[in-house]
């Protein structure tokens, strides 16, 4: 499997991801835990945040103190589904700026679409690109050439779930660009759905 892929197996993160996948999670429970694995996953992504020393003064002396090197997040969420991380990633980080990335599946030729586009400055800093699902990797990695298309050079791609199939096509495209999930499930069925999986995310979070 792909070097690039991290599975984020904390027992919090994987508890809640199992609470996720049951059919018996109703719809404000699944939007709660949407929140929460999110933001542990942006947490583990943002591991390697550069790092400064400047001079704090606390109740007893000034030392120089480790702290963020400042720069720019951007959080890219792919409609519709995305923006269930947007709470948690944007609870880790207020400042981060937001971007939207709409794709449809082409019935003819099977291959993704865009139909919106509204991103911020992505040329500098950290830019994070959201789906719940890496499924055939097709949408995801549209999305991903869409960003770096507007100069984005560091990014970092954030699902719940990942099938093996869209883990190979997604990283033979972008080698270049980590993944972080949840979990790695055990393949795509038929219908392209990952299973074990957990349903359809967006169906789940929006009650459609």
């Amino acid at each position: 499997m792909s070097n690039t892929l991290h599975v984020v197996d904390h027992p919090l993160v994987t508890d809640k991801l199992s609470q996720l996948r049951s059919v018996g999670t109703d719809m404000a429970r699944f939007r709660s835990l949407m929140h929460d694995v999110s933001f542990m996953l942006g947490y583990e992504a943002l591991r390697d945040w550069p790092m400064i020393r400047q001079p704090v003064e606390t109740p007893l002396m000034t030392f120089d103190a480790p702290v963020r090197e400042p720069q720019s997040l951007s959080v890219i969420s792919i409609l519709r589904a995305g923006n269930g991380f947007l709470d948690g990633l944007l609870a880790l980080e207020r400042t981060a700026k937001v971007g939207f990335v709409g794709l449809k599946r082409n019935e003819a030729t099977l291959q993704p679409e865009q139909y919106y586009l509204n991103l911020p400055d992505v040329s500098t800093g950290t830019v994070f690109i959201c789906d719940p699902m890496l499924a055939t990797g097709g949408s995801s990695s549209h999305a991903v050439r869409l960003v770096k298309e507007q100069g984005a050079k560091t990014l970092k791609f954030i699902c719940l779930l990942a099938a093996p199939e869209g883990v190979e096509k997604f990283s033979a495209d972008h080698p270049d660009v980590p993944i972080y999930t949840a979990s790695l499930d055990e393949r795509l069925n038929e219908k392209g759905y990952i299973v074990p999986g957990l349903g359809d995310a967006g169906d789940r979070l929006y009650g459609t």
